[in-house]
């Protein structure tokens, strides 16, 4: 049975006859176009006419297009900024690392020129930590009687005195630090030659000594090692007058003073690797708080004593019984000569 189109669709020419004629029309104006370049115009008004549907076509693509690489923006955007916050973090750690480098290699550098001026041998010592009491100023460092540290040698830094070894092990030293209520030094100051002895507070980061009123003392006096007690050397830096005390219910001066050398800024000390084969070794702790109550009893003693003088020469009688009365006491408790812990 053979199909035909109702009567109505049967109009012009056949379909085949159609794509026969417009096959034809176009491949014409294909080569009349490129022969004579005539349909540039045509061309143009037809573009100009079919750009808004264009546009309107390629919307949604380019509107995924646009959301997509928003997207993939910002995720590319968070890691980089992820990744620079990561190495800022390291460059920061590292100049840290550095600017610290370089104040202890500046340090080094002056404790090497301070040891090659230094007339005694030394060793280069490091702090390891604080030791653990809160009634004492001591630290630890890493070298020991390994490497010829031995009791009673001096500690310095480049500014000046930082303590004594007080106790020695193989590989580590026990220091305390001048500001410790126990440890003594005999000083000298700088302007004048005057000498005395200068003791720890414990906790304060000062320093005392106690001198007779009206001596010499000032403020921003320089307080160097005198080298009587012949375990530090002469010279060394100690401490600086800050503040002179007299009161007048005694016959002393409390001077105040600040250290010249400290821990609080630096790593590295210098052990004077001295003899102190002939020196006694430093007293325990017991022996040293006697010595204290003793010192405070000489000095108590030697304030009564003053304040009888005048009385002594008022009544010449009963003055020298009551100076012979209180000397008695004075004279028994000084049979002991006082020595200063080196």
């Amino acid at each position: 049975m053979q199909y035909s189109p109702p009567p109505l669709f049967k109009q012009g020419a056949s379909a085949r006859a159609k794509v026969v004629f417009f096959s034809v029309f176009a491949i014409f104006l294909l080569v009349v176009d490129t022969r004579l370049n005539s349909l540039g115009l045509v061309r143009q008004v037809v573009g100009t006419v079919l750009y808004p549907v264009q546009m309107v076509a390629v919307f949604p693509r380019d509107a995924v297009l646009r959301m997509s690489n928003y997207f993939v923006s910002t995720s590319t955007l968070e890691k980089e900024n992820a990744g620079l916050k990561r190495q800022q973090t390291a460059n920061a750690d590292v100049l840290q690392q550095a600017s610290q480098l370089k104040t202890e290699n500046a340090h080094l550098r002056t404790m090497v020129e301070l040891r090659q001026r230094l007339n005694v041998k030394s060793i280069l010592g490091e702090i390891i930590y604080d030791a653990r009491d809160p009634f004492t100023r001591k630290i630890i460092l890493d070298k020991g009687s390994k490497h010829g540290v031995a009791l009673s040698q001096p500690v310095i830094d480049d500014l000046g005195v930082v303590g004594q070894v007080t106790r020695v092990f193989p590989l580590t030293t026990e220091v305390t630090l001048l500001t410790d209520k126990n440890q003594a030094i005999p000083v000298q100051i700088l302007r004048n030659g005057l000498r005395s002895v200068v003791y720890g507070r414990g906790q304060s980061s000062y320093l005392d000594m106690r001198m007779t009123t009206n001596a010499d003392v000032k403020n921003g006096d320089m307080l160097v090692t005198s080298g009587i007690d012949g375990v530090y050397p002469p010279g060394l830096a100690v401490a600086k007058v800050v503040q002179v005390e007299n009161k007048a219910s005694t016959a002393f001066e409390t001077v105040l003073c600040i250290p010249s050398g400290g821990i609080e800024h630096h790593r590295q000390l210098l052990i004077l690797l001295v003899s102190n084969d002939n020196l006694p070794r430093p007293d325990t702790e017991e022996v040293r708080t006697k010595k204290e109550k003793l010192n405070r009893r000489v000095t108590r003693d030697a304030a009564i004593e003053a304040t009888v003088v005048p009385a002594k020469e008022a009544v010449p009688g009963a003055g020298q019984k009551s100076a012979e009365a209180i000397k008695a006491p004075v004279k028994e408790s000084t049979k002991e000569p006082i020595k200063v812990a080196p």
